[in-house]
């Protein structure tokens, strides 16, 4: 098995004394599969005991966060899986997966076995899923041009929102703190802000429309009570929104020209995801290259608009289009827990590479999945692979 020279973490000099940005090294990798498999997304547990990573296989497997050891796979997708989510302290066993094959699935992590699936019909992709309500028994979906809502405790559909957009619905996300209401993003261009309590329908509950302009591909949340959005769309724009009043704090239709100024290395190609922290009230957009690097750029979002130098560049793990950044380290309460570790990531070179917070770092390593075999080389795609 191949043992990696130790891979360092540039830091600019201007970096804050923040728990996310201490010195960081490649710490192991791990190859989750062979030929042109990517990684999509990762997702942990509460306690911090088990790792899922949905990949283009249409399976979800499970690893220690900790240690890397591979602790089975749950198959049962046809298509492609589209989010991963475990459920909260009530199941903290409880892993969600939603996919491309019209399902939404739940799966007992430590068995590994399904345990419960609701199905849209074959005519409905999902994209997208989040928990709320009242009594976060509320399941929203985003489809095909449908928002849909089922009551989680009996399984039955409670409702369907179908004039609001016209295309596919890649996010809906309850509101933290305000779990009535659901933000949406579209391949149409718009968000829309719903209030879920009481009968949901179309013209009652349809409270704002943001109209971003261009196909949305993230929304997240930030600032106090996350009373603002930031959005990331599929042309690697980014946008600032006030979430009460539907207005645009920031507009960067530039941002990947303002990131790649911002650094010495290569042009940013594409943005993985944003990053906020709370407790700094501080917000970062993940910017990357073909070849697998990738950085932390600060976003002044405020009276002088600009996207800032990186805090952090990540080099020297993956090989391919990093697809997800899990930060570990950054976790109210996880620093016991980590050993060291910042991160995960993954991307289209079908790695997890685990990424040290540690000023000194042990020498890396790389694992193999032992449910593995090996297949001949193939060329793999440069382009990014998007299902839009």
């Amino acid at each position: 098995m191949e043992i990696e020279d130790e891979m360092e973490v540039e830091e600019a000099k201007s970096a804050p004394n923040s728990a996310l940005f201490k010195r960081h090294g490649l710490k192991n990798s791990i190859q989750t599969n062979f030929g042109d498999d990517y990684v999509f997304q990762i997702a942990a547990k509460d306690d911090w005991t088990s790792m899922a990573v949905s990949l283009s296989t249409d399976e979800v497997k499970l690893y220690s966060p900790v240690t890397g050891q591979y602790l089975g796979q749950c198959k049962g997708h046809s298509a492609t899986i589209n989010q991963i989510s475990f459920a909260g302290p009530s199941s903290p066993h409880v892993l969600y997966s939603c996919s491309s094959d019209s399902t939404i699935r739940a799966w007992d992590s430590r068995s590994c076995q399904q345990v419960s699936c609701i199905s849209t019909g074959p005519s409905q992709e999902i994209f997208s899923f989040s928990f709320g309500g009242s009594g976060a028994n509320l399941l929203a979906a985003g489809c095909n041009s449908q928002i849909i809502f089922w009551d989680w405790r009996t399984m039955k559909q409670a409702a369907c929102l179908e004039e609001a957009h016209m295309d596919d619905v890649t996010q809906v996300h309850f509101v933290p703190n305000n779990q009535s209401k659901l933000v949406s993003g579209s391949v149409d261009g718009l968000m829309c802000l719903f209030d879920t309590s009481g009968n949901i329908n179309d013209d009652d509950h349809l409270m704002s429309v943001f109209n971003v302009g261009t196909s949305i591909g993230k929304v997240g949340f930030l600032g106090e009570a996350n009373h603002k959005l930031w959005c990331l769309t599929h042309i690697e724009t980014l946008s600032v929104w006030d979430l009460n009043d539907a207005r645009t704090e920031a507009n960067f239709e530039d941002a990947r020209i303002l990131a790649s100024n911002s650094w010495t290395n290569e042009h940013v190609d594409y943005f993985v995801d944003c990053h906020y922290s709370g407790e700094d009230d501080r917000l970062w957009v993940i910017g990357g290259t073909n070849n697998g690097t990738f950085g932390y750029f600060p976003v002044n979002y405020g009276t002088t608009r600009r996207i800032e130098s990186t805090e952090a560049v990540f080099q020297g793990g993956h090989t391919g289009i990093v697809r997800s950044v899990f930060p570990l380290s950054s976790i109210p309460g996880r620093a016991s827990k980590t050993n060291g570790i910042f991160g995960w990531t993954g991307g289209e070179d079908g790695r997890l590479c685990c990424w040290s917070s540690d000023e000194l770092t042990d020498k890396t390593c790389s694992w193999i999945s032992n449910t593995l075999v090996a297949k001949s080389p193939t060329n793999r795609r440069k382009g990014r692979h998007s299902p839009y």
